[in-house]
């Protein structure tokens, strides 16, 4: 909840310096060339391109400034925004908080959960949905007198519980537990995908585009895992190597 609200604050918050905010920077670069004995450009003078310099732009120095470098870039940071913010992945974000078990569920909230279940329409067959304002009403009475659940950190401290206490094969909480495996794998396979997507365009590069798919998915799981890899010590590797077949020189 906190992450969704930071991004929405900030997109806010750039949208506001794109629509007020030119001034004030204009005043800071000007502030710095005084400093430093740099060059100030009158805005209110012709802009001329350094590539065509003869060649009649029509166009003033601050319009340049304004609409085709800072308006422009602020475009680009808002867009990236929405791209990797939008409002499904917002919403799924919201509706995931709402099971967390911290501050003895807080922000437990049935409305948005329900709103989550309608996401996974392979999961849960009409019947279930209709079953599962029922149970979440069971699960969230139960879990707030229950003490063990009192001083949970995470869905996954969360879930760990349920399994070790035996209460997910429960008839009346098996779809909540289908809710919070399905709440725990989602970030896990979104962002793992993506990590394998920027390792490949990272190993695969323009110089190394005929590398074999043997040798691309092992050199991925080296780049991947490279934190694990660490822990390795390099005396196994070269031990390993050498007892893999006979050679001239030891390693």
């Amino acid at each position: 909840m906190n992450a969704v609200k930071l991004v929405s604050s900030t997109k806010n918050q750039l949208e506001k310096f794109r629509l007020e905010g030119f001034n004030e920077f204009l005043e800071k670069v000007n502030s710095f060339c005084d400093m430093y004995e740099l060059e100030v450009k009158n805005l209110d003078e012709e802009y001329s391109n350094p590539r065509w310099p003869r060649r009649k732009t029509n166009i003033s120095n601050r319009h340049y400034y304004e609409y085709d470098c800072f308006n422009a870039v602020l475009d680009l940071q808002i867009q990236e925004f929405g791209n990797r913010f939008n409002e499904v992945t917002s919403e799924l974000l919201v509706c995931m908080s709402c099971l967390s078990p911290c501050d003895n569920f807080s922000a437990f909230d049935i409305p948005n959960i329900l709103k989550l279940a309608e996401k996974y329409p392979y999961d849960f067959n009409e019947d279930e949905k209709r079953r599962l304002p029922v149970q979440l009403g069971n699960y969230i009475d139960f879990v707030k007198k229950d003490k063990q659940f009192a001083n949970l950190d995470g869905l996954s401290s969360l879930v760990r519980l349920m399994v070790s206490t035996n209460i997910h094969i429960h008839v009346n909480f098996t779809l909540v537990y289908r809710l919070l495996k399905l709440v725990l794998v989602l970030p896990v396979a979104t962002a793992t995908v993506e990590r394998c997507f920027s390792a490949m365009k990272n190993v695969k590069t323009d110089l190394r585009n005929r590398i074999g798919d043997e040798n691309l998915s092992d050199s991925c799981i080296c780049y991947i895992e490279k934190d694990l890899l660490k822990k390795v010590a390099l005396d196994d590797v070269l031990d390993r190597f050498q007892k893999m077949k006979t050679r001239r020189a030891t390693f």
